[in-house]
């Protein structure tokens, strides 16, 4: 069964933005890591049931830094975890749906991931996960 992975929170600054989610709302910080390769620096909050992901853009030509730009700060992308991410991108693509990744990527864990157009997710950008076998 599909299950919530995180919600993805773009923010300007990362350090300004961490007392309100670890102090005020007493969010557990698991760690803050750069993701060269999206561009970003990322704080994990794990909540029961997924995670709240906050992100900043570490390069200002990054997507995130564009999307940033023109949306400002706030809700970046849900990301739903599936058991065979192949599997769903083929059904999504003969469904039509707008695909970012026509392929999955895969992150430095092993996971592969890939995202989903705003345009075919009701202006929502959709990021879906298949965790690396065993992880």
């Amino acid at each position: 069964m599909p299950r919530l992975n995180h919600v993805a929170i773009v923010v300007e600054d990362l350090e300004a933005a961490l007392p309100f989610f670890r102090d005020l709302l007493g969010l557990p910080l698991a760690r803050v890591a750069d993701a060269p390769a999206e561009q970003v620096r990322v704080a994990f909050f794990p909540m029961e049931g997924g995670e709240i992901e906050l992100v900043q853009p570490t390069d200002p030509e990054s997507g995130v830094a564009k999307f940033l730009a023109r949306r400002g700060p706030g809700l970046h992308h849900i990301c739903v975890e599936v058991e065979d991410l192949d599997g769903t991108l083929k059904r999504l693509r003969e469904a039509g749906v707008q695909l970012i990744h026509e392929s999955p990527l895969v992150g430095s864990d092993g996971t592969r991931y890939a995202f989903i157009h705003p345009r075919s997710a009701f202006g929502v950008l959709v990021e879906l996960y298949e965790r690396a076998s065993g992880a």
